[in-house]
């Protein structure tokens, strides 16, 4: 199949790029190594790579669709900073890497079971340094702010499709993170209701 015709495109992505590029200028470590978690189609890893090439991007998707779009992306951008896609499932312990600087997750945690929640937690605390972040980016329930009528519609769609999925309660993401050794969350509001959610390790 053509590159052309291999490569996902993702509306969202190209919405929500530049924003969580500003935030991730401020979050991320001046060089090393981001492991993105959930790649999906590949276009937040590539325009991440493109605008910060003192870090290296390992993209990962467990969806061999979603890895081909990856590479497929990655091969018309020819970024020296962009790794190969992994296969890997948030879920499954024993990530294959043995380190990260920093480790990324975009729209995962609302379209996936808890635990791949708890898988991510858990290997990014294994993974990072003392001070290495884990961003995360998507809507959340919180306790003291009123979910707008779209996030309600939102989190009803999700749950007819999988009553697995839906908007997790932030308090409840920042207790399992605490757990696993991560400080308090540091959290940017976004546009269309989302949330900018940064953990960084202890």
């Amino acid at each position: 199949m053509p590159e052309a015709e291999t490569r996902q495109f993702a509306p969202s992505a190209q919405r929500n790029r530049d924003p969580i590029l500003a935030v991730l200028r401020e979050a991320l470590p001046a060089s090393g190594l981001v492991l993105e978690i959930a790649s999906g189609s590949g276009e937040h890893a590539v325009h991440f790579a493109a605008a910060l090439p003192g870090l290296s991007f390992q993209p990962s998707d467990p969806n061999a669709g979603a890895r081909a779009s990856i590479d497929a992306w990655a091969k018309e951008a020819a970024l020296p900073n962009l790794l190969p896609a992994l296969p890997l499932d948030a879920s499954t312990p024993g990530w294959p890497l043995a380190r990260a600087d920093a480790v990324i997750c975009i729209n995962m945690i609302h379209i996936s079971p808890w635990a791949a929640t708890q898988g991510l937690i858990s290997e990014s605390a294994r993974l990072l340094p003392p001070g290495g972040p884990l961003y995360l980016y998507g809507p959340y329930r919180q306790s003291d702010v009123p979910l707008v009528p779209s996030n309600v519609a939102f989190d009803e769609s999700l749950r007819s499709r999988d009553p697995r999925w839906g908007l997790r309660e932030l308090d409840e993401v920042a207790a399992l993170a605490a757990a696993a050794g991560f400080g308090p969350p540091e959290v940017t509001t976004m546009p269309a209701n989302n949330l900018s959610v940064v953990f960084r390790k202890r």
